[in-house]
């Protein structure tokens, strides 16, 4: 039965979005948390941007949204019952409801931790429990279903699978975390397994992290960040070949941010113990890669909890701490801290998530706060804040979405839906 939704306010007059600026995966269109979308808001006014809508009764979870082709796709649970949803982008009204089994049971069990992918007129998602599904964009009937734990061995961590799944033409790729299948490639149309690649010790049970696509010295290659003792990875994307293994940022506890990879240079980070961060150079030798370590970051120094690392021209911008967002920023090349904050943006505190659109990071902390800062290295600049309506009172760990002129928020079980679009 599909969930009824209670739409709590329509009051907007755009007329439907530009399709050219969606966000139809984890952390944008590439992978990268970055949005090239411009004439946003430079400057909230009190209060934050104007609100158009909020959707209510989309299941508890802590999963992003993505927005693609006129829809926007989260995933829910609802009882025991975890579900794949589709929202009209135009006005947030239902589309679809799909259940795609009953959710595991695993740490902060509100929800899916899973940003819908968006491709090939498919959806594709994993569930708490590891069932990566493929469903029907247009009205969510299913098409295909792997299940990490019984095709490939994988083990259901802590908190439960909580990977956004790569699409790369026609291939889906995912974590399964095994020792025998590490990373696996299938095909996209079918769920038919082209490779799998094997890691010892992978550390399975703890790996969070999700898949980019990076080619280095003229060869593809998927990267991604494994369990407690897998390492950050390289795999060459035509033939599944661990190319390359760094083991030293890895935690006993969870191994989340995604991996930046520009060039030869490598930006990872975690967010637990002693795990810390580093910057590594890639150097093609034979058919596999040597790895140069050119900085590396005690955790108490620096660290990335679970919101994300974005590169904008030449410097990354974080959220420093475990269990904080204390905005921070880092050359890209030298690894040189520039700037770094002791305060969380705008009031807000726990961990923060951030995104990039047109020139802003829009921070987004546990605690309910949204802030606005100039992506700068120059220094901190707060451009403004506001505070999530409605609050679930429960860890705000989704991250921000901004596409189509809008800022997506998710919280739980409602989704909000504000106008950041400069006016002219």
């Amino acid at each position: 039965m599909t969930p009824a939704y209670l739409l709590l306010s329509v009051a907007f007059t755009l007329s439907a979005p530009n399709q050219s600026h969606d966000w139809p995966q984890w952390r944008g269109p590439n992978r990268d948390d970055v949005s090239t979308e411009t004439g946003l808001l430079q400057k909230w006014p009190e209060g934050g941007p104007k609100k158009l809508w909020t959707v209510s009764d989309l299941g508890g979870g802590y999963s992003t949204p993505s927005v693609a082709a006129g829809k926007i796709f989260g995933m829910g649970k609802t009882g025991k019952e975890e579900r794949i949803w589709a929202l009209t982008e135009e006005d947030g009204s239902p589309a679809w409801s799909t259940p795609i089994g009953t959710a595991a049971k695993v740490g902060y069990d509100e929800g899916g931790r899973s940003t819908p992918t968006f491709a090939n007129d498919k959806v594709y998602a994993v569930s708490m429990g590891g069932d990566l599904v493929c469903l029907n964009a247009k009205d969510g009937s299913p098409v295909w279903t792997k299940s990490y734990t019984k095709d490939f061995g994988g083990k259901v961590q802590s908190w439960g699978f909580s990977e956004s799944v790569l699409v790369d033409g026609d291939a889906v790729i995912g974590t399964p975390g095994s020792a025998a299948a590490a990373l696996v490639k299938l095909k996209a149309a079918t769920g038919e397994t082209i490779w799998q690649t094997a890691v010892k010790d992978p550390g399975g049970a703890n790996g969070y992290s999700s898949p980019i696509k990076a080619t280095v010295d003229g060869v593809p290659m998927y990267v991604t960040l494994l369990g407690k003792t897998g390492g950050v990875i390289g795999v060459h994307a035509d033939s599944g070949k661990l190319l390359w293994k760094y083991n030293r940022v890895m935690n006993g506890t969870a191994n989340i941010p995604t991996v930046i990879v520009k060039d030869n240079l490598v930006f990872c980070s975690t967010g637990y113990g002693d795990g810390g961060s580093a910057l590594l150079k890639l150097t093609k030798s034979g058919d596999v890669f040597a790895v140069d370590e050119l900085k590396y970051y005690p955790s108490k120094e620096l660290q990335n909890h679970h919101g994300g690392m974005v590169l904008v021209g030449d410097y990354v911008y974080l959220g420093r701490g475990h269990n904080n967002g204390l905005p921070t920023c880092v050359e890209f090349k030298t690894g040189n801290i520039v700037w770094k904050e002791d305060e969380g943006a705008g009031k807000g505190n726990g961990s923060g998530c951030l995104t990039y659109a047109d020139g802003m990071l829009y921070f987004r902390y546990q605690n309910g706060v949204m802030a606005l800062v100039k992506a700068s290295p120059k220094g901190f600049e707060l451009e403004g804040r506001f505070d999530i309506p409605e609050k679930s009172n429960k860890p705000s760990w989704p991250h921000p979405v901004v596409a189509n002129g809008r800022l997506y928020v998710r919280d739980q079980d409602k989704l909000h839906c504000f106008d950041v679009k400069a006016t002219k």
